[in-house]
């Protein structure tokens, strides 16, 4: 009978002891990083009132007839399980989703704890602000590298500190210059005797700089024939009766050797005047009274264009050969007979013209011949094909004559520019200016700087592409294999390498015949910087963001993780220690050597499931109350049992 008691006695104080953890959760549930608890009951005492009994030959086996003493607490387990994650925006708070704890230190041993609720004390250690303890990690060196051999230590963060200035060693040129642009405009500077006095347009090969054209021959000239010496005592008015003329037979003009027209609708009472007409009207031609010399008034046939005889030509009929030859029209106004007919060849012109193009800041180069614009009406040559491979109008209205011009074409330029340090921290704006050569695909480049700098090597040199706009080459003038300026300010010479890109690739400069967009995209130095902030990533590396624009690792948070999470010992403030049965803490990186991962600017919330743990209560509740009535009952039976003595 007192068994019953004792064991309900028992109950009694276990399902408290499971309450206590029931409270504990609950008092928890907002507690960053909390852990909930488990509590497990087990058996207690047995007593055995008889043993089991062997089988025979002639009977079966009896079991044990034992008897229970009660229960006790087996275990009060912690459960870690993933809590949820709570935003909020605070870089330095942290949450790990998975495995691990965050390491901490008192400066003699380690603790753990799941809760990231960080910040920096006043000598900028992270540490936990409830404790004090500092947040374990590996520093970086100077130059943002977390050495292998580096121990694990305080982290700390010097906001402020400086981040020294870095020179600049390289420079990276990328996109496009458009191997189709021209900002070439033609302009004259001097013409000479040339008659030249139009010139425009851009050449199409975009290259800048002096025109220096030698025009040599002669201008083309018509074909045509002066008739004979009229009387002084003629004129435009006289008759051809007055003249003596009495056969108008057989007049004809033939005009490039191929047609012949008869001129007709003439008659004695007709002046010469009235012959000018005709023959104008309708021959096509250039026909005139010259009345230069008074004494001698003749009659001018001329080919309205100049140009070779051979295509342009005029020639009149002859003479008709009759007793009264001299009476005849055309052996009167021209002094022809049967013998023939007259004309005069004309020529074609004979100029040439030699180009000799002095690119801006460079050597002239070798003459080249230019073609010769003909007016295709008059046959005169009236000015210059070609210059700058086309594109250029170049005219003389009056039309050519020889002699020398010289005429100017803008440079086809692109520039762009970016700003490098020195050893001090010095700014240098870095001016790269492109200009298109006469040479397909060839373009020279000069960098210039608008401070005090002394370019010393290198500041000259050539780009050029393949035919499929990939690059072909990208040189330096006068062997050097750098940009190398001297500062002026009393910083290291700096030597800096262009890199305009591989070789047949388009991962730098190009040659596509499309807008420009050549620039200057990276350089690799800065300025003296100030940190300013930082950034944590998923695996712990801590960032540092100076005020120079340079981001640098600055440390590294490290996880430790158990072989046996549930044997580490509660410490209080949501920490933890180790046990002997939880093992040595694995140091390691997050998502690397331990498999969680950190998120900055959260925080893990309590794992405890309210709804859970009510239920918890209940069951608890009704536990302790099922053992507090075997404490009652057992009491009435030995109140029974004591009566009987009555």
């Amino acid at each position: 009978m007192m068994s019953s008691l004792f064991a309900g006695v028992s109950g009694l104080r276990n399902h408290q002891v499971r309450m206590n953890v029931i409270g504990n959760n609950i008092s928890n549930v907002n507690t960053v990083g909390f852990k909930g608890g488990r509590v497990t009951f087990q058996e207690a005492l047995v007593q055995t009132i008889k043993g089991a009994g062997r089988p025979t030959s002639i009977s079966g086996g009896t079991n044990p007839v034992q008897m229970g003493l009660g229960m006790s607490v087996a275990a009060v387990d912690t459960q870690f399980l993933q809590g949820g994650l709570e935003t909020t925006g605070q870089i330095s708070d942290l949450a790990i989703q998975g495995s691990g704890f965050f390491v901490l230190s008192d400066g003699h041993g380690e603790f753990y704890t799941r809760n990231g609720a960080f910040g920096f004390d006043a000598n900028s250690y992270f540490v936990d602000p409830s404790s004090g303890y500092k947040v374990q990690g590996r520093m970086a060196d100077g130059t943002g590298n977390i050495p292998a051999v580096s121990t694990v230590g305080d982290i700390r963060l010097p906001f402020g500190q400086q981040d020294p200035a870095n020179p600049t060693s390289s420079i990276s040129l990328s996109n496009n210059l458009d191997s189709s642009a021209t900002d070439s405009l033609a302009s004259i500077l001097s013409a000479g005797t040339t008659g030249i006095d139009q010139v425009s347009g851009y050449a199409i090969n975009g290259a800048g700089g002096a025109h220096d054209i030698s025009i040599t021959g002669n201008q083309a000239v018509k074909s045509s024939f002066t008739g004979a010496n009229l009387n002084a005592a003629m004129s435009g008015s006289t008759t051809l009766a007055n003249m003596g003329i009495d056969d108008l037979t057989g007049f004809s003009v033939t005009v490039d050797g191929s047609t012949t027209t008869p001129i007709t609708g003439l008659t004695l009472q007709s002046t010469v005047n009235d012959v000018v007409r005709v023959i104008n009207e309708i021959a096509g031609v250039n026909c005139t009274l010259d009345t230069s010399d008074p004494l001698n008034y003749q009659i001018i046939i001329e080919r309205s264009r100049a140009g070779d005889n051979v295509a342009y030509s005029v020639a009149t009929s002859a003479g008709v050969a009759t007793d009264a030859a001299n009476g005849n029209i055309v052996n009167r106004l021209f002094g022809l007979d049967g013998a023939g007919v007259a004309t005069v060849g004309g020529a074609d012109h004979t100029f040439t013209a030699l180009d000799t193009f002095t690119p801006t800041g460079k050597p002239a180069e070798a003459a080249t011949q230019l073609a010769i614009d003909v007016d295709e009406n008059t046959g005169l040559a009236i000015g210059i094909n070609d210059l700058g491979g086309g594109g250029v109008t170049v005219k003389a209205s009056q039309g050519l004559t020889a002699g020398d011009v010289v005429i100017e074409t803008a440079d086809t330029q692109h520039s762009t520019s970016i700003t490098a340090y020195d050893s001090q921290g010095g700014r240098h704006t870095v001016i790269m200016t492109f200009t298109k050569t006469t040479t397909n695909n060839l373009w020279d480049w000069e960098v210039t700087l608008p401070g005090q700098e002394t370019i010393l090597e290198g500041g000259t040199g050539s780009v050029q592409f393949n035919p499929d706009g990939s690059l072909l080459s990208f040189a330096y003038n006068g062997g050097a294999a750098s940009l190398r300026f001297d500062p002026g300010t009393g910083a290291d010479f700096l030597d800096i390498d262009l890199n305009a890109g591989n070789t047949g690739q388009f991962d730098g400069l190009t040659g596509f015949a499309s807008p420009f967009t050549a620039s200057a995209i990276y350089q690799d130095g800065y300025s003296v910087g100030i940190l300013e902030k930082i950034a944590i990533d998923s695996a712990g590396t801590v960032t540092g963001i100076f005020s120079n624009g340079i981001s640098r690792t600055l440390a590294q948070i490290i996880l430790a993780d158990f072989s046996n999470q549930g044997g580490l010992r509660r410490m209080g403030n949501s920490m933890y220690q180790t046990s002997a049965n939880s093992g040595s803490a694995i140091h390691g990186i997050a998502g690397e050597t331990v498999a969680g991962s950190i998120s900055s600017g959260a925080l893990e919330a309590s794992n405890v499931d309210i709804a859970m743990e009510f239920t918890n209560m209940i069951t608890a509740q009704r536990g302790f109350q099922a053992n507090a009535r075997v404490i009652t009952t057992s009491d009435s039976m030995l109140d029974e049992l004591v009566n009987l003595k009555r």
